[in-house]
């Protein structure tokens, strides 16, 4: 079970956090949650799809591997992409609130956590390290950007822009795997749309992102060479 805490420089002078990337830190998962704004990063490497949270409400995700505790991006220590989800970077931190500010928080239970090895958060004389720094400018990142996600999605469904997605992926060695329960851009009826509708999605920056959750879809075909390779024994 969690638990956290507000990241001080009484309490947490000696804490060190490992960053390498394995499953037995937690990396093993089969998608990362996004935002538009990370959409330019991510679509190079990783498919952008939108999945439905325990509310039901939609939101985008970028995808990792086939099943869920499958990620086709770890490589022993060593994540195979030029760009990390910040979603991933964060861990194991989250924002937290001392009042009306927001606060760097910390997973103590987390396997990253520990006193021996890895990243320190604060200098000899209690100040930030570069390292948490950087921790708090992507934790204020994923704020901002999952806190547009809502507007994002309402746009995209008050134009039918999203509709549901199935893959059947037939391996080389035969067997056949299902990903379900996800949802996509529809290109045809984005293709479609005339300058009315689009005039309002680029006025609100929900173009480029559209565009860029379209192109990331060509990334199945490289995610698909992973898990074959995967299945093989290799990388």
């Amino acid at each position: 079970m969690p638990r956290h805490a507000q990241v001080n420089n009484i309490d947490h002078k000696d804490l060190r956090i490992d960053t390498r990337h394995s499953a037995t830190l937690g990396d093993d998962v089969g998608f990362a949650a996004t935002f538009p704004a990370e959409f330019r990063d991510l679509q190079a490497y990783y498919p952008i799809l939108f999945r439905k949270d325990a509310r039901g409400a939609l939101s985008p995700i970028a995808l990792l591997g086939f099943e869920e505790g499958r990620n086709l991006f770890l490589d022993g220590e060593r994540w195979d992409a030029h760009y990390l989800p910040l979603a991933i970077e964060r861990q194991p931190f989250l924002i937290g609130r001392d009042g009306g500010d927001m606060t760097v928080h910390i997973d103590l239970d987390n396997p990253r956590v520990g006193s021996t090895a890895g990243q320190p958060l604060f200098r000899e004389h209690g100040g930030n390290t570069e390292y948490l720094d950087r921790i708090a400018s992507v934790l204020l990142t994923l704020h901002n950007g999952l806190e547009r996600v809502p507007a994002f999605v309402d746009a995209l469904l008050a134009l039918d822009l999203l509709e549901s997605f199935a893959l059947d992926v037939e391996l080389d060695d035969g067997s056949v795997n299902r990903l379900a329960g996800y949802y996509t851009i529809n290109e045809d009826r984005l293709r479609g749309l005339d300058a009315e509708a689009l005039g309002p999605l680029h006025a609100s920056g929900h173009l480029e992102p559209i565009f860029m959750a379209v192109a990331s879809i060509s990334n199945f075909r490289s995610l698909i060479d992973r898990m074959n390779r995967s299945r093989a024994g290799g990388r």
